[in-house]
């Protein structure tokens, strides 16, 4: 099983990351890594089955939004080059926070697991969007 990993502090409450964060279905926070996401199907961003196209090319499905434990689960179920169906299977990403209490800031960790018989040309491929993404919420929340 292979596996990615990527962390960021963000110098905003856990509250403000989370409400940025949680609809599935709006990634505006991600400015320069998100070009155009498309909602499929008639699940609010919220709702678990909610499914989404990233830049035409990754198709997604939330698994899991937890409030209390300010985490997201989903499921990559095709998308380009290492994470294609063909090339990965049992694809899931984590997203979840964590207060810095002493700061009022928030951990930011983005994980997945996945099967691959090459794995580490999954992880080549994704670390780079992780860290791409935490670098536009932290860049979005200041």
């Amino acid at each position: 099983m292979g596996r990615c990993y990527n962390t960021i502090v963000v110098n905003a409450p856990v509250d403000k990351v989370w409400s940025t964060v949680r609809d599935f279905h709006n990634m505006s926070w991600a400015k320069g890594v998100i070009e155009s996401l498309e909602v499929v199907g008639d699940k609010k961003g919220d709702q678990i089955g909610a499914k989404r196209l990233l830049n035409g090319a990754f198709h997604e499905t939330l698994l899991e939004l937890s409030d209390i434990e300010h985490r997201i689960q989903y499921r990559i179920d095709d998308g380009p080059g290492a994470v294609s169906k063909d090339s990965v299977s049992n694809y899931i990403g984590t997203l979840r926070l964590l207060p810095v209490t002493s700061e009022d800031g928030t951990f930011v960790e983005w994980a997945s697991r996945y099967d691959s018989p090459d794995s580490g040309a999954v992880g080549e491929f994704c670390n780079p969007i992780y860290q791409a993404f935490l670098k536009a919420l932290k860049t979005h929340l200041g």
